[in-house]
């Protein structure tokens, strides 16, 4: 027994023994590249591979021969295992290592490597607080990336109303770091930075200083067409030598973003994207639009709700906040209620129902019909208001108790609140609710431009006939008009005659009742520029803030602050 266990145990082991070895992995001989090199900088800036950079290559080809370098910028080509080259402009360029065999024969490789050309690098010194208006002293600080220690030039450029730290003008400089400056105007302003070596002219620089006002005061964001989200401080007392400019967020406006709303500390966004007007969407995926969601200084951007590659009529157009809610209107079905947490959603009718369709009311067929392509909604002192221009044309006005359960296939009774404006067409309004003041646009020809009703009672005066809107007409301080665009290629090529842009949001400043609008111009003799608009109630006057930009949604964060 004993014997034989003696065997088991070594039978064992050899078995063991055999299936270890046949679990060692076999080295494999990987075929190599007949020519190989390596490179590195010697000296500063070890990472970048910049202009006048020391780049050392070596050759580690398993190939014997002669290496011959073409470093791909025209120069002399060199030989040797160990070289050095310099790059006197930036670009991507092709270094080609041949190896010359002493048979005759010869191999190459060829690589790609990219200089990056030399440009200042330009920051602010930290400081307590925010940057106040010709207050706060701010410095500067660069790094100039210079391997080859050539004589460097500096030249600093001012924004307009910048002094020195004593107060003396300051539109330039030629120190390397100029000290301290303070800046006399509001808004981004931009230091820029022109640097030479040994006279050579480096990439300007540039650096955008946001600086606030001396006091706190509402804030004015609004979305510029092809360009970004621009904040504008509403300080109507500034001296005269003190200009308050915008602040650029740096964030896209998006393609069509028809209103933009501020609730707390946050901007909502509502981009109905490229296609707004009447579009053969069969299959419904031609939608581009979202909302996105921006911290009130920019540093934050999240999106909200996408509709992209859903129907495109169900992009967001309008909105408006109530609460914790944010309600949006697509091009003209209904108005749907989002939560203002959600984030990253992605919408569809099932997880985002409506609160009120075209057919869930009974103007339905007493008063507008399907596809009544909506305008501006909101609520005013507890009603719903909810501008109608296509198949359906005035504000129509309604409360939540006169929102049916189900369709209906034609209204009978309408709600109490009724049509106001009824036969017009209304794109956007805006109520005060301390004076009783209802401002709203039309965009009819011969009708358009903006309008004040001192009362409700006012506006229902109206009625049905234009000839009544002739005492709530607003001109122009310049006594010009403000017909917007509604025919001609400037209408057309952003929409359609029955769908022009138009003005598309008025937005109250709660603090000075002043109504603040982007106009979109005909550019004819009879009416004012196009710009960024405000209506003055100490003048009774629409006064140009910003002449020539052409703005969609304005919105006002209401809260005082110097800054944002």
């Amino acid at each position: 027994m004993k014997y034989l266990s003696k065997l088991t145990v070594c039978g064992l082991l050899l078995m063991a023994a055999a299936g270890c070895r046949e679990h060692v992995p076999a080295v494999e001989e990987l075929p190599q590249d007949a020519v190989q090199f390596t490179y590195v900088i010697n000296g500063d800036y070890p990472l970048d591979y910049y202009v006048d950079s020391d780049i050392e290559f070596t050759n580690i080809s398993p190939t014997k021969g002669t290496a011959v370098w073409n470093f791909g910028d025209g120069t002399a080509e060199q030989i040797g295992d160990v070289v050095k080259h310099a790059y006197d402009k930036g670009g991507t360029f092709y270094v080609t290592l041949t190896i010359e065999q002493a048979g005759g024969e010869k191999v190459q490789k060829k690589q790609p490597i990219m200089i990056s050309d030399i440009k200042p690098l330009m920051g602010i010194n930290p400081f307590e607080g925010i940057c106040e208006v010709q207050t706060t002293k701010v410095s500067f600080n660069i790094e100039l990336p210079n391997p080859k220690n050539r004589e460097a030039t500096y030249k600093w450029i001012f924004p307009a109303g910048t002094t020195d730290a004593e107060g003396n003008a300051m539109e330039t400089s030629t120190e390397r770091l100029p000290g301290e400056v303070k800046f006399g105007n509001v808004g981004s302003q931009t230091v820029r930075l022109q640097v030479a070596l040994d006279g050579r002219q480096l990439e300007e620089a540039s650096i955008n200083v946001q600086v606030g006002y001396n006091k706190e005061v509402p804030t004015l964001y609004y979305a510029v067409k092809g360009g970004n989200i621009m904040a504008l401080k509403l300080a109507a007392d500034a001296p005269d030598d003190m200009k308050i400019m915008p602040f650029d967020l740096g964030l896209s406006s998006g393609v069509h973003p028809f209103n933009i709303l501020f609730h707390d500390t946050l901007l909502y966004v509502l981009d109905c994207g490229r296609q707004f007007y009447f579009v053969d969407d069969a299959d419904g995926v031609l939608g581009d639009g979202k909302i996105s969601v921006i911290a009130k200084d920019g540093s934050r951007l999240e999106t909200m709700i996408s509709n992209v590659g859903q129907a495109a009529f169900d992009d967001p157009f309008y909105g408006y906040i109530e609460d914790k809610t944010l309600y949006f209107a697509n091009r003209n079905t209904g108005i749907i209620p989002v939560p203002l947490s959600d984030r990253n959603k992605m919408y569809s009718a099932a997880a985002y129902p409506y609160l009120v369709q075209h057919n869930t009311l009974e103007y339905y067929g007493n008063g507008w019909s399907y596809g009544s392509i909506g305008g501006c909604f909101g609520k005013v002192e507890g009603t719903w208001y909810w501008c109608k221009f296509y198949n359906g044309y005035g504000i129509f006005r309604f409360t939540d108790s006169d929102i049916l359960p189900t369709a209906t296939a034609q209204g009978k009774n309408a709600p109490e609140a009724g049509i106001a404006l009824n036969s017009m067409h209304p794109k956007s309004y805006v109520y005060n609710p301390k004076t009783g003041e209802f401002f709203f646009t039309l965009w009819d020809e011969g009708y358009g431009g903006l309008y004040r009703c001192p009362t409700l009672a006012d506006l229902d005066g109206i009625g049905s006939k234009k000839a009544n809107l002739a005492p709530y007409k607003i001109l122009h301080e310049s006594g010009l008009g403000l017909e917007p665009i509604i025919t001609g290629k400037p209408a057309l090529y952003e929409g359609t005659t029955s769908e022009p842009v138009a003005i598309c949001q008025l937005a109250l400043d709660e603090t000075t009742g002043c109504v603040y609008f982007g106009y979109r111009s005909p550019g004819d003799a009879t009416n004012a520029p196009s710009g960024l608009m405000r209506y003055n109630p100490a003048t009774g006057k629409v006064e140009t803030v910003i002449e020539g930009v052409e703005i969609y949604g304005v919105s006002i964060n209401q809260t005082p602050t110097k800054l944002f």
